[in-house]
């Protein structure tokens, strides 16, 4: 496998190797990262046998998330539950149990406070998160005052945690922006960006995460999301790879679908793989595992997102590469 095509391909990090014990030919990468789980509503075991080594939980159960992993893989981090206004998204989702949600009434940033925004961000920060969730869904139920956003950002700058949010409907995307938000846990779907605010997004350090494939059978939803994602991937923008798995029929591994999506809006095959193989919010592991995509990559980058689909998780001193 010629080097500088696969660097081409696949960006710097992709290396031609072997598995030691079969033989069987592939391309190593670092571990691919989902961004955009909720592990409450999968089956996480075979996460590893779909090439996902890593997954950041966008909502769950802070006391079920921090109790200790029953395998390694996939690493995770998590955010914890939602912090959402009083009747605010996720509330009376069936999908949504109460111990997911936290309704902040008050924008005290004094710890102890029923309701309190620095209350709710330091429950999530003794549970061991590692970001922090906002609801933002003007169109379903209520959201935050400024007051009180600013109040959540602040409570979790204050600890060192990046705060994503959930932006959905008119105005969304810029209010978390405004407020200073990290990330946006999904590429903002319920209106077009103007250039301005793709840019301001970007020269913030923004990240936005993919969750493409979610839109499926909504024409306009999807239609508004590869054009901001395609956007801010031309602008520059940093993104990541996440399906919000959970939410409807998605697989467990790397989502073929929405990597092809991903393609679609322009992002580069290098980019593809960079927003897969991101670890953040965490520092880069130790480097025991890596994921492997058996045989090796087409000729046609139409035919990538499949290919790649075919990934898994295996020990990196498994791996024979074809310089060693």
């Amino acid at each position: 496998m010629d080097p500088l095509r696969l660097a081409e391909l696949l960006g710097p990090d992709a290396s031609a190797c072997r598995r030691g014990l079969t033989g069987e030919v592939g391309v190593a990468l670092p571990p691919f990262v989902d961004h955009h789980v909720h592990l409450h509503l999968i089956d996480d075991r075979t996460l590893s046998d779909g090439g996902i080594a890593g997954v950041l939980d966008l909502g769950g159960d802070p006391v079920h998330l921090a109790r200790p992993p029953r395998r390694a893989v996939p690493r995770r981090a998590y955010a914890g539950a939602f912090l959402t206004a009083a009747g605010g998204y996720p509330t009376g989702r069936s999908w949504a149990p109460a111990g997911t949600i936290r309704e902040v009434t008050d924008p005290s940033s004094h710890p102890g406070v029923a309701g309190g925004a620095a209350t709710a961000v330091d429950e999530q920060a003794s549970f061991g998160a590692s970001v922090i969730k906002v609801s933002l869904n003007a169109e379903v139920g209520a959201v935050f005052d400024d007051e009180t956003l600013a109040a959540v950002v602040t409570a979790a700058r204050e600890r060192g945690l990046p705060v994503v949010a959930h932006a959905q409907g008119e105005g969304m995307p810029r209010r978390a922006l405004r407020a200073g938000v990290d990330a946006l846990a999904h590429t903002p779907f319920t209106e077009r960006l103007g250039p301005r605010l793709v840019a301001s997004a970007v020269a913030a350090g923004q990240r936005w995460i993919s969750t493409l494939d979610i839109h499926r059978g909504r024409v306009q939803e999807r239609a508004n999301a590869i054009a901001n994602l395609a956007a801010f991937s031309a602008a520059g923008g940093r993104v990541l790879y996440g399906t919000d798995l959970g939410n409807g029929d998605l697989p467990v591994g790397v989502n073929p679908r929405e990597l092809a999506a991903m393609a679609e809006a322009g992002v580069s095959w290098p980019a593809i793989i960079a927003s897969l193989t991101d670890p953040w919010p965490l520092a880069p592991g130790s480097g025991a595992v890596a994921t492997f995509v058996p045989g090796t990559p087409p000729e046609s980058p139409g035919e990538l997102a499949p290919w790649l689909a075919r990934a898994t998780v295996v020990l990196t001193e498994e791996l024979v590469h074809d310089n060693d």
